[in-house]
């Protein structure tokens, strides 16, 4: 993992990214202190971003959900 300085990071950051891209992590440093670390990005499992990927699908046995509120209703004597 390499350290850079802020400043270094502003002036050099296309090739730094290059760096990143090829595998390598970043800290980046402000007044000596880091403030951020930059990593490649990790393959995920399917290939894709999760938020492309299907969701999982809910069922359940018996009634719709919809069809229980409204015999509650009428129960209830709201209908």
């Amino acid at each position: 993992m390499k350290a850079v300085t802020f400043t270094e990071f502003r002036k050099n950051a296309s090739g730094l990214l290059s760096k990143v891209e090829s595998g390598e992590s970043l800290v980046i440093l402000r007044h000596g202190k880091p403030i951020a670390e930059i990593t490649p990005v990790s393959p995920t499992p399917e290939g894709g971003p999760s938020w492309k990927r299907r969701g999982m699908r809910l069922t359940a046995k018996g009634a719709a959900l919809s069809t229980a509120i409204i015999e509650g209703r009428r129960d209830a004597d709201v209908l």
